[in-house]
C-alpha cells in the first residue's frame, strides 16, 4: 500500500449495490422525518411560542392591573388620610365648641350665685336696717325718757322722732371705707 492510498477499512462497501442500498434508505429515512417528525417539531414549536406569547401578554396584563390596583390603593388612602384630617378637624371645633358652651354655663351659673347671693345680702341688709331701727328707735326712747325724765315709749310723737332721723341719716352721703 502506498502512502497514498487510504485504508478506509469497514467504512468502503464492497459492492456498489450497498451503497446505492444506503443512498435510498437514507432517502427514505429523510423523507419520512420530512414528513412526520419536522411538522411535529414545528407543531411544538409554534405552541410553545404561542404558549410564551400568552405568558408575556399575561405577564404585561397582570403587571398592567396591578399597578391600577396600586393606584386605586393609593388614591383610597390619599383619601382616608384626607378624611382622618376631616374628622380630626371636626373633633377639634367640637372640643371648642364645648368647651365654649362649658365656659358660658358656667358663666351664667355663676351670675345667677353671685346675683342670688346679692339678693339675699339685701334682704339681710334690709333686716339688719329694720332690726337697727327699732333698736335705736327704742334706745333713743329710752335715752330721750332718762334725759328728760319720764316715759316716753308709748308716745307716738316720739316714734316719728326717730323715723325721721333715721331717714335723714340714711340720706345723707355715706363715707365708703
Amino acid at each position: 500500500m502506498s502512502p497514498l492510498e487510504l485504508d478506509l477499512g469497514p467504512l468502503l462497501p464492497e459492492h456498489l449495490s450497498e451503497l446505492i442500498a444506503g443512498f435510498i434508505l437514507f432517502l427514505i429515512i429523510f423523507a419520512v422525518v420530512w414528513k412526520f417528525v419536522v411538522p411535529k417539531f414545528e407543531e411544538t414549536y409554534a405552541e410553545r411560542t404561542a404558549e410564551i406569547a400568552g405568558g408575556i401578554e399575561k405577564a404585561e396584563a397582570a403587571q398592567a392591573e396591578a399597578a391600577a390596583a396600586l393606584a386605586e390603593y393609593k388614591a383610597q388612602l390619599a383619601e382616608a388620610r384626607n378624611e382622618a384630617a376631616k374628622i380630626r378637624e371636626d373633633a377639634k371645633a367640637q372640643a371648642a365648641a364645648t368647651a365654649a358652651e362649658i365656659r358660658e354655663l358656667a358663666q351664667a351659673d355663676a351670675e345667677r350665685v353671685v346675683a342670688s347671693a346679692r339678693a339675699q345680702i339685701q334682704a339681710e341688709r334690709a333686716q339688719v336696717v329694720q332690726e337697727l331701727r327699732s333698736e335705736i328707735g327704742g334706745l333713743a326712747t329710752q335715752l330721750a325718757g332718762r334725759i328728760v325724765g319720764e316715759s316716753l315709749e308709748d308716745d307716738e310723737r316720739a316714734r316719728r322722732t326717730v323715723d325721721r332721723f333715721l331717714v335723714e341719716l340714711e340720706s345723707q352721703p355715706q363715707e365708703t371705707a
